[in-house]
């Protein structure tokens, strides 16, 4: 592990390093602008700053002095105001963990309140069928973070005054921002605990404490040191990630976090100021990796280490009337919008319309620009939804293998989840250019991590169960254990997880379109359309809320189809994909 943590440390800060030459942009004449936009790029001009920098002696010069410089204690100074790296970044970081511990109380107290039904209910012995927080978490999950710090902005700010809109200066300015980024991560960590305590109430040691007189309360936290083990690695990603990825959030209220200041150094090419928040941010990301794993290793105790573990079968949710429901009524829904909006024409421009109000020519309203709403929404469906179903698609197959691999995959998985997206955009961006090819790719990069961790939580609890020891002292083949039990264990909790990333991931690509790194404008996209109507939100609320219902939709239908029941010809589909992935292997190991 310790090698592959330094392996991804070394690459992520090799590639920030080219950056300037990957990009093919002028670093001197992007100095030059940060320094005084006035200033006429002249030869001379170019070649003075050029000597000072030192960028003639080449890039794989200037990321050997500053390494030196890095070992010595000494960041360097900035490119843009001479002023030193160190202080900086180490003031951004610590805004940021401020930031990232008040947003993770947030996301605790709101995963305790969405497991509380489940973790209750099935200390005392009436939990029946699987979790059932899927449709409230995916909603939560599914709330852009900058549209949901928006909407509280202009709530609790302007028309409220209840908090002071921008700056930090206090805690009153902490508490705004924590919400914005605590809700969603909130949501996805509670439903991942929710979806893991149904099968430990099935365990066998829940009916004999019960049966023995123990209460509720006893039972539950011993349910709850049970289910957390393969959710703590995923809690140390989240809690990076809001570090790292608050970088929108931190923008609409001017917070000065170490994301901000990353995403400002990467956009004016301070290369010491950049290299030093990136290393900051991944040095985070492998500490709370350590720690997640430490913790994890120890809750589990003994257990892991003897392969002495009890792993039980998973609990298939019960498809009552209303679970079935939920499904149909959110397809119904986005297939009605979609399909009435691809009648309509997303690019007509109609000034006199701007802003309009819903009404019956213009049923979702009008944008800045006067076009139709709804007809931006239902084009809109295709580039949003497809291009997020292929990158989560991919995601859960990377994440899913790495989750095999965990000494070799851990440290990619953890320094790769420390670098937020808008940055791994710009990187991906000076290699391959914009476009939606790019974004896609950087979306993709970030957007595995938290997979193969959980993934790699799930793998090592299997294998250490107390029945595949047994199934290996009789002989059975490792592809058979493979194919029969890892595999199926891991499978269907991690797919949960990664359809409750969706909207995410749709919403990440969005932000890459809106500052030109992925879709383009006009470009009819989800996020993009939710991105270009936040300067508006107070007068045009609707053209903002249209899209970003949209993908509370598509998030609540695809939890709410992954907690129903598999049908006897997908079981039987299954059966046969794994059969024929069980002979290749067999055919492979003689």
């Amino acid at each position: 592990m310790l090698i592959s943590r330094t392996g991804a440390l070394a690459l992520i800060i090799a590639v920030v390093g080219l950056l300037p030459w990957l990009s093919g942009r002028d670093p001197a004449l992007s100095v030059l602008r940060a320094r005084s936009a006035e200033q006429e790029p002249t030869k001379e001009a170019l070649d003075a700053v050029r000597q000072e920098l030192g960028l003639d002696a080449g890039p794989l010069s200037l990321l050997g002095d500053w390494i030196s410089g890095v070992a010595r204690g000494d960041f360097g100074r900035s490119w843009a105001n001479g002023a030193e790296v160190l202080p900086s970044v180490l003031s951004g970081l610590g805004v940021s963990l401020t930031l990232m511990g008040a947003a993770l109380a947030v996301a605790l107290l709101l995963a305790c309140a969405l497991c509380a039904r489940t973790l209750v209910r099935g200390a005392r012995g009436t939990l029946r069928g699987g979790a059932g927080t899927g449709a409230p978490a995916a909603v939560l999950a599914a709330l852009p973070e900058f549209l949901l710090a928006t909407l509280l902005l202009v709530t609790l700010s302007v028309w409220l005054g209840w908090f002071p809109p921008y700056g930090w200066q206090g805690p009153r300015h902490l508490l705004l921002p924590a919400l914005a980024l605590g809700i969603p991560a909130g949501a996805i960590v509670g439903r991942l605990v929710d979806d893991a305590m149904p099968a430990v109430f099935e365990e066998r040691w829940a009916g004999l404490w019960r049966s023995s007189g123990c209460t509720p309360g006893v039972i539950a936290r011993a349910a709850l040191r049970r289910a957390m083990p393969a959710v703590l690695p995923q809690l140390g990603l989240v809690a990076v990630g809001l570090t790292g990825g608050a970088v929108a959030v931190e923008t609409v209220f001017a917070v000065p976090g170490i994301g901000r200041t990353a995403l400002g150094a990467a956009e004016s090419q301070d290369l010491p100021l950049l290299q030093g928040s990136v290393l900051a941010l991944v040095l985070l990301g492998l500490v709370a990796g350590v720690v997640a794993q430490a913790a994890r290793h120890r809750m589990l105790g003994p257990g892991l280490r003897d392969a002495a573990l009890s792993l039980p079968a998973p609990v298939a949710a019960e498809a009552g009337r209303l679970r079935r429901a939920v499904p149909v009524v959110c397809a119904g829904v986005l297939m009605a919008v979609i399909c009435w909006g691809l009648l309509l024409d997303p690019l007509r421009v109609d000034t006199v319309a701007r802003l309009g109000a819903p009404g019956w020519e213009h049923p979702l309203g009008t944008d800045s620009l006067g076009r139709d709403v709804l007809a931006r929404v239902g084009h809109g469906a295709a580039a949003t939804v497809g291009v997020a179903v292929l990158v989560c698609a991919g995601s859960y197959i990377i994440a899913v293998a790495a989750g095999f691999l965990p000494r070799l995959a851990s440290g990619a998985a953890e320094s790769a989840n420390a670098v937020p997206p808008v940055i791994a955009g710009i990187l991906v961006a000076a290699i391959l250019g914009t476009g939606t090819l790019g974004a896609s790719l950087a979306v993709a990069l970030v957007s595995w991590p938290p997979l193969a961790a959980h993934a790699a939580a799930l793998v090592q609890e299997t294998r250490a169960a107390a029945h595949l020891t047994a199934q290996r002292a009789i002989g059975s083949p490792p592809s058979w254990i493979l194919t029969r039990h890892i595999l199926p264990a891991v499978a269907a909790p991690v797919a949960r997880h990664a359809v409750l990333r969706l909207p995410g991931i749709a919403l990440a690509l969005a932000s890459l379109g809106f500052l030109g790194l992925g879709a383009q404008p006009p470009a009819p996209e989800w996020g993009l359309t939710l991105a270009e109507s936040l300067p508006y939100v107070e007068r045009a609320p609707w053209a903002a809320l249209a899209p970003a219902a949209m993908l509370m939709l598509l998030a609540a239908l695809a939890v709410s189809l992954s907690t129903l029941p598999a049908p006897a010809a997908g079981r039987a589909l299954f059966a046969g994909v794994r059969r024929r992935l069980r002979g290749s292997l067999e055919g492979s190991s003689s």
